[in-house]
């Protein structure tokens, strides 16, 4: 224990250290602990309640929303929102939690736990309720295929942990089938489609007999509703499904396990953002949480700004998107998101891993699963690509049947303002990477004074 207590200390004086630097190193003072004392998470006193948040894509959102809806409550909750979801960057969370003796200062907790660092967590940290957002393609270099994580998840659980899955991913349900679960999903939309229309689609045999899979519904890729004409396998019944969206009203009832149904308060039109909240929504009733103090408590609460901002200004409207670069499918929803959205557009891609560049040549490969197809619409006036990876977009999008005269590249991000188009009440979309959020702020605010300028607007 004596090593122990060496490393809480110097991690703690290391965030000293930090802020008298004005470095913000999100999970180093994790890395010194771990160094010290490899068995770090094993002995910091942790809060008694654990709630663990898991999955491909939504996870950040879904933590922050989760964290937002019970900090409303009264509830002093631990989380790693700012920081990585990791091994170091949950020691890094814990120990900022817990006093210089190692009591815990909080009650509850909401991690964002990365889905290959569960080998590494799970043996310290067991969550009483965990939810798998979804298991899909991310990059190929680091997580292989999803059914590579959901046999890793599988093997890692805690047998104790009870497990909140969406339903309408067949992938995530197959994961650590012994534990109790609950499912949420969302109940037939009106985009709907009964075929895959996108590149990729990971779950098209059935997992018991493997033959060929019908899908009743599809919503994109390989979620949505299914069943196998053979040994009669299908998707589960879902114990909170979303039904009745309403995108002008921006609300959706959810039906409870018991039957009874609640409204709730969308925080954004995409697929990716209704799907949150009925997550959301089924943590919180599994923790005991009426559906009608959920339902208020999530009213009041929105996507942090760094994620999603979108500003009129002038005559123009500035939507400020972070987006993986690296996961075809996370790009291929917004793409589609982003394209069924009326009037004059010009998009930004500005994804490419800043860091990779210093470090490894990157795999292009997810560009060729990723649908590109949907920027062909001739409602993108101008797509603007910029990094070193930009000739690779510029290819891709050719390939995808996007007129090269409407395609503009630069090597240097900075030059992306001059390049815009700004014709007169466009929508100008900007997605951005995970390590470009401060670049990506300081192009935008750029982009901002020129298109107050155009508007004849003097504020800048």
């Amino acid at each position: 224990m004596f090593r122990f207590y060496i490393a809480l200390w110097m991690s703690k004086l290391s965030v000293i250290a930090l802020k008298l630097t004005g470095h913000n190193g999100t999970d180093f003072p994790g890395t010194v602990a771990l160094k010290i004392c490899p068995d770090f998470l094993k002995y910091i006193a942790k809060p008694k309640h654990i709630i663990g948040i898991t999955g491909t894509n939504g996870k950040t959102t879904v933590t922050n929303l989760l964290t937002d809806a019970l900090a409303a409550d009264g509830i002093r909750v631990l989380s790693n929102r700012e920081g990585s979801n990791i091994r170091t960057g949950i020691s890094t969370i814990l120990m900022k939690g817990v006093t210089l003796f190692n009591r815990s200062r909080f009650d509850s907790a909401v991690l964002e736990i990365d889905e290959r660092s569960a080998g590494l967590v799970f043996p310290y940290v067991r969550p009483e309720l965990m939810l798998i957002n979804n298991l899909t393609r991310d990059s190929i270099m680091r997580n292989a295929h999803p059914g590579f994580i959901a046999r890793i998840l599988t093997e890692e659980m805690p047998k104790e942990t009870r497990l909140v899955i969406n339903g309408d991913d067949l992938i995530a349900c197959s994961v650590a089938p012994s534990n109790d679960r609950v499912y949420f999903g969302i109940d037939r939309m009106d985009t709907d489609t009964d075929r895959c229309i996108n590149l990729i689609n990971d779950m098209q045999v059935c997992p018991r007999c493997t033959s060929k899979l019908v899908f009743d519904t599809v919503r994109y890729h390989h979620i949505g509703k299914a069943h196998c004409p053979e040994c009669g396998f299908s998707s589960p019944n879902c114990d909170y499904e979303g039904h009745d969206v309403n995108l002008m009203d921006m609300t959706m009832q959810i039906r409870d396990k018991d039957g009874s149904e609640e409204s709730y308060r969308l925080i954004n039109e995409s697929v990716f953002n209704i799907y949150n909240i009925v997550a959301v929504t089924a943590v919180m009733r599994e923790m005991g949480y009426s559906k009608e103090r959920v339902s208020e408590l999530l009213s009041n609460i929105s996507i942090v700004k760094t994620r999603f901002n979108e500003q009129r200004i002038g005559d123009y409207t500035l939507s400020m998107q972070l987006s993986k670069d690296k996961n075809a499918l996370a790009a291929s929803r917004v793409f589609d998101y982003i394209s069924s959205k009326s009037g004059r557009k010009e998009i930004i891609l500005m994804m490419s891993c800043l860091g990779d560049t210093k470090h490894w040549s990157e795999n292009t490969c997810w560009l060729y699963d990723c649908d590109f197809e949907f920027l062909a619409d001739e409602s993108f006036e101008r797509i603007i690509v910029a990094g070193d990876r930009g000739l690779d977009y510029v290819l891709r999008l050719e390939l995808a049947g996007v007129d090269k005269d409407r395609i503009r590249c630069t090597r240097n991000e900075k030059d992306i303002p001059k390049l815009l188009k700004l014709s007169p009440g466009t929508d100008v979309y900007f997605l951005y990477g995970t390590d470009s959020i401060s670049l990506a702020e300081s192009i935008a605010s750029e982009i901002r004074c020129n298109m107050l300028a155009k508007s004849e607007v003097s504020e800048c």
